[in-house]
């Protein structure tokens, strides 16, 4: 073995024998990372921090690294009684003082210097490589001529195990005729051939390979090492996984391989806690607040489950997931250290719960309903399983309409996030397939005429996608639905044709019995569900009726819709700073076999063609419409514009429907329209106002809630 020396001629020597080392069991050098903790996540910032349980997650120093243990006790071989400095001669006592009271002296035990030794040389022994030896003599402190102590070789030791070179160092003494000769004993570290990480299982293989590829083959560096950690780390962090880190200290084994231990956080509970509107967990008696919602309401809401490492950027879609249930005020997301171990995680759900039942009711007087009351009420959270209950009532001396609903968004047990809804109603409408064309035509009466359909149904609706938390690729709704549908006036009298003899129903007799089977599919990829710029929306429906009692209908309703968005950047210099974009929507629809004339597709209005009142262009039994807007911001994301322009045609089906609504008021069949509006951003949603010019050079103004497409 090779030695490296450093030396100064010395006329002194010393006896004086030191051996300093560090055990190669030893684990070599001391790392901190910090932990970054997210312990509370809010959906509704308007709870005050206060109120809101802060318990921390962090670990205790031992638990989150291996620090190194001390250095053994140095041994030193001090010098002999004999070697020693003579002492010096003790001064004589002063001769008494019968006249002055004597001294008791003190005797006081002045701290003993180390042992100080002149180094004649300094040498390097256990490595051959040049760069490591320099680097050696490039941290100690102790020269050649100069004394030593063993606490400044301690200090030199430390200081080469800093540079994370070395598996172990030993400073050995030895007594030359010139003074102490001090070789620095060296094992240096192997070329890093693996990186093992213990506790993973979320971190990819090629993360670690990408932290420490610059390392590989290289003498091990511990400084390197920790800056791969630091990568580590840092991916973690980046993606969500921030209670993930390295935990230990590195070990390193001598064919080259390191392992690093990490805890990522594991899930061990997830728990429902309520708290009152003061964000308490307690009522004055110290008691838990109690919920109405059931705990599986939430947690099935909840895509982090016990086991799973936990992310943040998963809890804040699982957040806004109960959240948009409607029925909190408040959702906050918790941390505090796992029951049976400390290092994983408990997760707590702390919600507060609003009021979700409203009753309302009015009354008025109109010359369609003469004198009338309403009368509604809902409730969103029936039975705490966040089933929905509606009920709407409205009678008068001349109407009675009744609608009752109730929805369960998601069957409990169901794997696939099925929901269903059960209606049941009577209601009477003024059918735009009878009003609104250039021609007025009435009942013979002269009333007009009412479309009153009594009935129910159930449907049920169903996501299709790779799990139930994910964005759909589908979704699919499956329905049946009965209804009596009488065409009366509005005293209630049935009145099966107007006043020119033209059908109003299908069997001729005023009343038709409709009994369907409906089935839909959809398809959304928008970026934004209320706003969107980009992605496209694919809508496709059928409704096939089954002839059963008056009428014996039997007809099938086919309709397809597709709507796409294109993000523009235009006018930069005129419009604000926001996202603008061209909206293209195209709808088609068609019924083969039998068609009650009340069945028939209205075209024109708010939902059709702007510019046009309601059916004004066609009562028709296929059509073809399309509509462009461009969409830009007007005032920052509060208020917003739109140019469009609309068109629709009958494909000159509108004379093959039975009684030809559309055909005896001389509608159309074909028009469009083109103008402008304004969308404002309202608590309850996008309010849009478009003023609409038609073909005919008439206008409208149309308002309506959200983009129409």
């Amino acid at each position: 073995m090779s030695q490296q020396i450093a030396s100064a001629e010395i006329n002194q020597s010393s006896n004086l024998e030191i051996l300093l080392n560090k055990s190669a069991t030893e684990k070599r050098g001391n790392f901190s990372f910090p932990v970054v903790v997210e312990n509370a996540i809010a959906l509704n910032p308007t709870v005050s921090e206060t109120n809101i349980f802060q318990p921390s997650l962090n670990k205790t120093g031992a638990e989150k690294l291996a620090h190194f243990s001390p250095p053994a006790p140095l041994e030193i071989a001090q010098a002999t009684p004999e070697t020693l400095p003579s002492n010096p001669e003790v001064p004589p006592s002063p001769p008494s003082q019968p006249d002055v009271p004597p001294t008791i002296p003190i005797p006081t035990t002045p701290a003993q210097a180390e042992p100080e030794v002149l180094v004649a040389e300094i040498a390097v022994s256990g490595t051959e490589n040049t760069t490591l030896i320099d680097k050696v003599y490039s941290v100690i402190s102790t020269q050649p001529g100069r004394t030593t102590t063993r606490s400044q070789l301690q200090k030199d030791i430390n200081a080469i195990f800093a540079t994370g070179l070395f598996r172990n160092v030993k400073a050995v003494p030895e007594d030359t005729p010139l003074g102490v000769r001090v070789t620095f004993e060296v094992e240096e570290n192997p070329p890093l051939k693996q990186v093992v990480i213990e506790g993973d299982t979320v971190l990819p293989e090629e993360i670690i390979n990408q932290s420490f590829a610059d390392q590989y083959n290289q003498t091990i560096n511990l400084n390197q090492i920790e800056a791969g950690v630091k990568k580590i780390n840092q991916w973690y962090q980046d993606n969500g996984y921030v209670l993930a880190q390295v935990v230990a200290a590195p070990e390193v084994t001598r064919e080259g391989v390191v392992t690093l231990q990490v805890a990522e956080g594991v899930i061990e509970t997830i728990e429902v806690r309520f708290l009152n509107s003061d964000g308490e967990a307690t009522d004055e008696e110290g008691k838990p607040i109690e919920g109405r919602t059931r705990d599986f309401i939430i947690t099935r809401e909840i895509q982090l489950k016990p086991g799973d490492v936990f992310n943040q950027q998963t809890a804040q879609r699982d957040l806004a997931r109960v959240f948009g249930l409607g029925i909190f005020e408040d959702v906050r997301l918790q941390l505090e250290p796992g029951k049976d171990n400390p290092r994983e995680a408990t997760v707590i759900v702390n919600v507060i719960e609003k009021t979700t039942g409203s009753l309302a009711f009015g009354g008025g007087i109109s010359s369609a309903a003469g004198l009338f009351g309403t009368l509604s009420y809902q409730e969103i959270n029936l039975g705490g399983n966040n089933q929905r209950l509606g009920v709407e009532l409205e009678a008068g001396n001349r109407v009675f309409q009744v609608d009752v609903s109730f929805t369960d968004p998601w069957i409990a047990g169901d794997p696939y996030r099925t929901s269903y809804t059960i209606n049941a109603f009577r209601r009477r409408t003024i059918s735009v397939v009878f009003e609104d064309g250039p021609r007025e035509v009435r009942l013979a009466n002269g009333d007009r005429p009412r479309v009153v359909r009594t009935g129910g149904g159930i449907s049920f609706t169903r996501p299709f996608a790779e799990n139930v938390f994910a964005d759909p690729n589908w979704v699919a709704s499956l329905g049946f639905q009965y209804q009596r549908v009488d065409i009366t006036d509005s005293d209630g009298n049935i009145t099966p044709t107007d006043e020119y003899g033209n059908q109003l129903s299908y069997s001729g007799s005023g009343s038709d019995d409709l009994l369907t089977v409906q089935f839909g599919l959809v398809r959304d990829r928008r970026n934004n569900k209320q706003q969107p710029t980009s992605g496209y929306l694919l809508r496709f429906g059928t409704e096939q009726s089954i002839p059963v009692g008056s009428g014996s209908i039997l007809m099938n309703r086919l309709r397809a819709g597709y709507t796409f968005y294109v993000p523009v950047n235009f006018f930069t210099g005129f419009i604000p700073k926001g996202p603008q974009s061209f909206a293209f929507n195209f709808q088609a629809g068609t019924v083969v076999g039998n068609l009650p004339p009340y069945e028939a597709f209205p075209l024109g209005g708010t939902a059709s063609v702007r510019g046009w009142e309601e059916g004004a262009i066609a009562s028709t039994r296929s059509f073809v419409q399309g509509s462009i807007e461009y969409r830009f911001p007007i005032f920052s994301n509060f208020i917003g514009g739109a140019l469009f322009v609309d068109g629709a045609t009958d494909l000159n089906s509108q004379g093959t429907v039975p009684g030809s609504p559309g055909g005896v008021r001389d509608k159309p069949g074909s028009g469009f329209g083109y103008g402008a509006g304004v969308r404002l951003q309202t608590p309850l949603g996008p309010v849009r106002i478009d003023y609409g010019i038609n073909n005919n050079g008439d206008s409208r103004i149309h308002f309506g809630l959200g983009e129409r497409f």
